[in-house]
């Protein structure tokens, strides 16, 4: 048996150095699309929840697993070992396309019942892939158990420990001390908290006695802090304590001194004993801690035997009493030794550290693509303390009992492939484990089998510069790997070797390009499943060169310059001349003159002295030359530099005749005019026709001055006058008379129309335009355009169609699909050049999908990351302009802050596999939605998945207002009101204030205030002392937003207290006219009107920069606002707030009921009947006396017939018992008015909340409607009323 343990082990040993030999090498897949599309794979997980994953009870448990593959995975569950069925649990859903499990609560359920171990298995055609075992846990934060705590009493100088024991919360929480008043127990060398979260007291003082020491536990999951019950600490002394130091919070020294406290030799309070020992794992923090008791207070000291402390990685905290060690590695492992002394004595205590490590990785094995026959191998490489043990699993299953494979071999950590052939694709694990942890990682082995396929586009045309070095490229992919080969022109041998070379990637080199080696080359690929071709056209084209270069001149200033620039180039290729002078580009004026060969300057000037530089380009390659210009100035006593003194613009030429007349040319000829003492420099031709613009002159061209007959090359179809200008260094002359008119002969359009380009403008259509010819481009009557288009890729014939317009639109051209398109504009001469075919596109269409997987990560205070995946680009339906993502603040983390939910968008153009993109401006402490669409040029497509998530806690916003008040001479009080943004649960405020005397300033002290204290009142030693003031909020992340203020002046100081007061305010419907009286400088003050919508709370501010009145507009009609005005410099001072209400809209269209027509005869034809019944009932009262109330005495009394003491009724309706609108009924049955009815507030709209959440009713009856209708009854009673009606 040993001796065939041998032999196995050598065979083995053997296999892997024979494969060491063997060239082992993975298949690289492009990133083809068109590969990866059709690439069968099997699956990968992407996305998976935490090793250990603590959920909140509160919220809906969700678990995640996301895989990638072809064909797309199907996932199954594992909780505790055995197949989870999530289709038997209501309440746990999968989600689509996806293994991710969300488990909801909303129809009851305990969140515990769910705990345990959870594994997901990802399969498809070709492999299983797993995750990682997932062990779910809720949070859970107990409270304190319930105690009595009796009260401690301890003798000055003796060392305590007051025990906190938090309740085992999961996680575990975060412990502090803390006194009645909220404020942090202070800590310094003597007393500290120790890493269990008990209270050290090196030593007690008297000053300790307190009944408030309160250990706090806060709950990061729940955001809860419970505290436990107050430690009472009464501390017997020999003296009686006298607090001299009730302002000072941080001991600085221990106060020993004439107390009779005696003096002790250091003891441990934690650890005990001389020596502990204390394990760690790799990559983890260590915290060591010594924390010791005696009199004086002793000092701790590290030190490690045998060696350094770390330095790098070292840092003591708490007083020096806790060492910490960041990324513990195998090197930390020792000895480390505390020591503990004071003036009396010392102490040590040693601690030996162990450090051992979970598995991590060496090698992590990786994919592996292979074709059949190939050879390859999977290595899983792993070390830990202990070592730890490797497991190879197939499809999650062990290797050992999977079904056999002759072409694998497993050997340790590694497994060996040899041959291997199609369908034995699979997915291993390698799960490396030991005691304190376990690694997991899967790689897929992919047999691929692919007939060749080109990446590169076909057809390509190449061109270069003759005797350089050219690579034509021909990409390729197959699986096995094709063999390629090149061919010239389709014939002979394969090339490779000479001047050519073939490298693996399929590049062709051609070392040295000549004009012999143009033509089509030819590359093949191919392998056991197929061939396939493509072509290269290479053109070699002569190089570019100047063959006449610029020379260096020196010229007197006036005269003329001509730098010369002669090119040879390959006359099929565009060339490109451009000037430069000394490196900047020259601007062709109408001084210069510049032409294939050359480059003039008349009439030079100083200016134009430097470094002249031709550069010929074409799109392969240029030349350039470089030439100096120097300007030499007129002799000073020459008799020319004299006459420039009596210089002036010249007189214009005369005698303009035509000549030699052509098809597109005539020569003019002028006689000069006087130059006056100037010499010419330039002539500048212009012309006029009467076809098209008639009367408007237009420059044609210009030439020296030394000229007087040139040729003119004209455009057909024009009918020319023509005159010159002369130009000197003083200017232009006057324009000669105009010359005899001259009728060039019509001919075919010779440019092409510009600008020619496809787009779709409605559904289903595309129109293409072009820019139409000038009028001197059109050479001929009746211009019109022949546009011509074909869809791409579809061999159809062309369609055309003739029009006069510069645009023609195309119907029915299908959702963004490619078409060719050309134009070409003609005339009764015929046809012109055809453009070069364009590509456009018809209109683009709505988007069909939505963009999956979208989800965020890093989330911090104001921004996150956004992933996505991309769309396939056949749903988009035209060009991708961006991803566009839709967020909304839903609410804060803060119960009853109410949030703006205005929807934003933000596009990110990021692309490839897996794009994302940056969500920023964010607003802490906040819960927000969003969800993201793709937008092509036209449209939105459908949303995806709305996504939720937090942002973290932030530092504050500033405070709402600082005001600082001067009660007395001797006291300032404070006053302020927490951020409108807290970011985050506030935990007090700093403030912060030095004195300022002119330009010297006194040293800042500091009070931390607790979050519901909002004032401060502090004494001032004397009535002159001034202060500067500095207010923050604070949450656990860092101190807000700085708002500072200075005190004010006292009133018979030399700088007086500044004031606003008086505000009056006059309403109109949308503006008020609002005043104000103050004490601030006139020049130089601004104030700030801040105005409330009392409906919604809506605040604004408007800065004013002048002196009031100021008219505020922008206001709502019928509104009622709240308004202040405060100092832009110094926010403190303010005026009081006062109230007004915007008056109603008035339309225009209303008619005055009052004075139409209808309306005066009626109340004519009222008032005469009322004044005829009068009249009769006048008469008849004086006829028979006193008229009886009921002519029956035996008439049945009506129910609601009040009879008086005389036995009359009083027949008043109920109407005039009841309170006037906006009244109340007093206790003792009367009518009162109301002071502040509710009914007063508003004038319609919706109920509004309070952020307390009580309503507040807004009612459509106005005041000025109360005072006309008082009597009658309204429908809308008020809430006041209401209350005393259910009295």
């Amino acid at each position: 048996m040993q001796s065939w343990g041998r032999q196995e082990g050598l065979l083995a040993a053997i296999s892997l150095l024979l494969l060491a030999w063997e060239e082992v090498c993975t298949i690289e897949v492009p990133l083809d699309p068109r590969i990866q599309q059709d690439l069968k794979q099997p699956p990968t997980i992407i996305k998976q929840s935490l090793k250990d994953y603590i959920v909140d009870p509160r919220d809906n448990i969700i678990i995640e697993c996301e895989a990638k593959g072809n064909p797309v995975p199907t996932f199954m569950w594992r909780r505790n070992g055995k197949f989870f069925n999530v289709g038997k649990d209501p309440r746990v859903t999968m989600r689509k396309r996806s293994g991710t499990l969300e488990i909801s609560f909303r129809n009851g359920g305990r969140p515990e019942d769910y705990e345990g171990e959870y594994q997901c298995f990802a399969s498809n055609n070709f492999g299983t892939a797993l995750s990682n075992k997932m062990l779910l846990r809720v949070s859970k934060s107990p409270l304190w158990p319930k105690e009595v705590l009796e009260p401690v009493v301890i003798n000055e100088g003796a060392p305590l420990v007051l025990a906190c024991n938090p309740p085992p919360g999961l996680p575990p929480p975060n412990t502090f001390w803390m006194n009645s008043a909220m404020l942090p127990i202070s800590q310094d060398e003597r007393v500290s908290m120790g890493l269990n979260g008990d209270l050290y007291f090196s030593n007690v003082l008297a000053k300790d006695a307190a009944t408030d020491y309160s250990c706090n536990a806060r709950f990061l999951f729940t955001h809860t802090i419970q505290q436990k019950n107050p430690f009472t600490l009464k501390v017997l002394t020999k003296e009686p304590y006298n607090d001299t130091s009730s302002f000072s919070s941080v001991n600085h020294t221990d106060s020993y001194s004439g107390r009779s406290v005696p003096e002790t030799t250091p003891t441990f309070l934690t650890p005990t004993g001389t020596t502990s020992s204390k394990m760690v794992l790799r990559g983890e923090q260590m915290l060591l801690e010594c924390i010791a008791a005696g009199v004086p207070t002793p000092r701790i000291h590290w030190f490690k035997k045998g060696g350094e402390l770390p330095t790098q990685k070292v840092k003591t905290e708490n007083y020096n009493k806790t060492l910490r060690i960041m990324s513990v590695s195998e090197e930390d492992s020792g000895e480390y030794v505390c020591r503990a002394n004071n003036k009396i004595g010392s102490i040590s205590h040693s601690i030996s550290v162990q450090v051992k490590a979970a598995p991590y990785w060496l090698e992590k094995p990786q994919n592996l693509i292979l074709a059949p026959d190939e050879n390859g191998r999977l290595v899983c490489r792993a070390n830990g303390n202990p070592k730890p043990s490797i497991q190879w699993l197939v499809n999650g299953e062990p290797i050992e009992s999977a079904v056999q494979n002759p072409s694998r071999q497993v050997v340790d950590d590694t497994i060996i492939f040899r041959a291997v052939q199609t369908g034995s694709s699979a997915v291993y694990q390698c799960n490396a484990s030991n005691e304190h942890g376990y690694l997991l990682a899967n790689a897929f082995v992919n047999i691929l089998d692919m007939a060749p396929r080109m990446l590169g586009p076909k057809n390509q045309l190449i061109k270069v510069i003759e005797n350089n070095r050219t690579f034509l490229d021909c990409p390729y992919f197959g699986s096995p790997m094709p063999e390629l080969r090149w061919f010239k022109n389709g014939q002979g041998s394969s090339l490779d070797g000479g001047q050519y070379r073939v490298y693996l990637n399929g590049t062709l080199e051609i070392k040295r390009a000549r004009t012999e080696d143009q033509g089509t080359y030819t590359c093949v690929a191919s392998n056991i499943l197929g061939r396939v071709d493509n072509q290269v056209r290479l053109e070699v084209k002569e190089p570019t060169r100047i063959v006449r270069a610029p020379e260096h001149l020196t010229v007197t200033r006036g005269s003329l310059a001509q730098f010369d620039c002669r090119v040879k180039y390959d006359v099929s290729l565009p060339i490109t001349v451009t000037w430069t002078k000394d490196d900047k580009p020259l601007s062709i004026s109408w001084r210069l003159k510049k032409d294939e060969d050359s480059l003039t300057i008349p009439n030079v000037l100083e200016s134009d002295e430097g470094t002249y530089t031709c550069t010929v380009s074409t799109e392969l390659d240029e030349d350039s030359a470089s030439a100096r210009l120097t300007v030499l100035g007129y002799d000073p006593i020459s008799p020319s530099n004299r006459s420039t003194l009596l210089a002036d613009r010249p007189e214009p030429p005369r005698d303009l005749e035509l000549s030699d007349p052509s098809e597109r040319s005539v020569r003019l000829t002028w006689i000069h005019g006087n130059d006056n003492n100037s010499p010419i420099t330039e002539f500048q031709v212009q012309f006029e026709e009467n076809r098209f613009q008639p009367g408007r002159w237009q420059n044609l061209s210009s030439y020296p001055g030394d000229l007087n007959s040139v040729v003119l090359q004209l455009s057909p179809y024009v009918n020319y006058q023509f005159r010159v200008i002369a130009i000197n260094a003083i200017g232009p002359s006057r324009p000669s008379r105009p010359s005899p008119r001259y009728q060039t002969s019509g001919a075919p359009p010779d440019v092409v129309p510009r600008g020619l380009k496809g787009e779709g403008t409605k559904t289903n259509n595309m129109e293409i335009s072009w820019e139409p010819l000038l009028d001197m481009e059109k050479n001929g009557p009746n211009l019109r355009y022949i546009v011509s288009w074909r869809q791409k890729d579809m061999s159809q014939d062309w369609k055309n169609v003739t029009t006069t317009l510069a645009r023609h639109v195309i119907h029915n051209a299908g959702t963004y699909k490619p078409y060719e398109i050309k134009v070409l504009a003609l005339n009764d001469f015929g046809p012109g050049p055809e453009s070069s075919i364009v590509i456009g596109y018809s209109a683009e269409g709505r988007p069909t999908a939505a963009p999956t997987d979208v989800r965020v990560s890093k989330i911090d205070s104001t921004k996150t990351h956004v992933h996505w995946a991309p769309v396939d680009p056949n749903t988009i339906m035209g060009a991708l302009k961006e991803y566009r993502v839709h967020y909304w603040r839903e609410s804060s983390l803060l119960k009853g802050l109410r949030v703006n939910k205005e929807v934003k968008t933000k596009g990110f153009n990021a692309s490839g596999l897996q794009p994302s993109g940056i969500l920023t401006d964010l607003i802490p402490y906040s819960n927000y939605k969003m969800y993201m669409k793709i937008v092509n040029r036209r449209y939105e497509g459908p949303p995806s998945n709305t996504v939720e998530f937090q942002t973290k806690e932030g530092v504050p916003g500033v405070p709402k207002f600082f005001r600082i008040k001067r009660w007395r001479t001797d006291t300032i009080h404070l006053e302020w009101e927490k951020p409108e943004e807290p970011n985050g649960i506030l935990i007090g405020y700093t403030l912060k204030y030095q004195t300022v005397n002119g330009s010297q300033v006194g040293h800042i002290q500091m009070e931390n205030f607790p979050p519901n204290v909002t004032q401060f009142t502090l004494r001032l030693p004397d009535r002159s002392t001034h202060y500067k003031f500095f207010l923050s909020a604070r949450t656990q992340v860092g101190a807000g937003e700085v708002y500072a203020e200075d005190s004010p002046h006292f009133a018979n100081e030399a700088a007086p207290r500044r004031q606003i007061w008086n505000l009056t305010v006059e309403p109109n419907s949308n503006y008020a006219d609002v005043s104000w009286k103050h004490n601030f400088p006139t020049n130089g003050s601004e104030f700030v009107l801040e105005f409330t919508l009392k409906s919604n709370g809506t605040v604004r501010s408007v800065p004013v920069k002048h002196q009031p009145p100021i008219k505020l507009a922008g206001l709502i009609e019928g509104a009622r606002y709240q308004l202040r005005v405060y100092s832009h410099e110094h926010h403190g001072i303010s005026s009081e707030y006062v109230d007004f209400e915007t008056l109603a809209a008035y339309s225009k269209d209303q008619v005055d009921i009052a004075t139409q027509g209808w309306f005066i005869g009626l109340m004519c034809a009222v008032a005469l009947l009322v004044l005829i019944l009068l009249i009769v009932c006048f008469i008849k009262r004086s006829r028979g006396g006193k008229y009886p109330v009921r002519d029956k005495k035996d008439l049945p009394l009506d129910a609601v017939d009040q009879k008086d003491q005389d036995g009359s009724f009083d027949y008043r309706s109920d109407e005039d018992n009841k309170p006037l609108q906006g009244s109340q009924t007093s206790l003792d049955g009367n009518v009162k008015e109301s002071d502040d009815s509710l009914v007063d507030y508003g004038d319609g709209g919706n109920g509004q909340f309070n952020e307390d959440g009580s309503f507040i009713g807004q009612y459509t009856v106005k005041k000025d409607k109360e005072e006309t209708e008082g009597n009658e009854s309204s429908e809308a009673t008020s809430p006041v009323n209401a209350i005393y009606s259910l009295a």
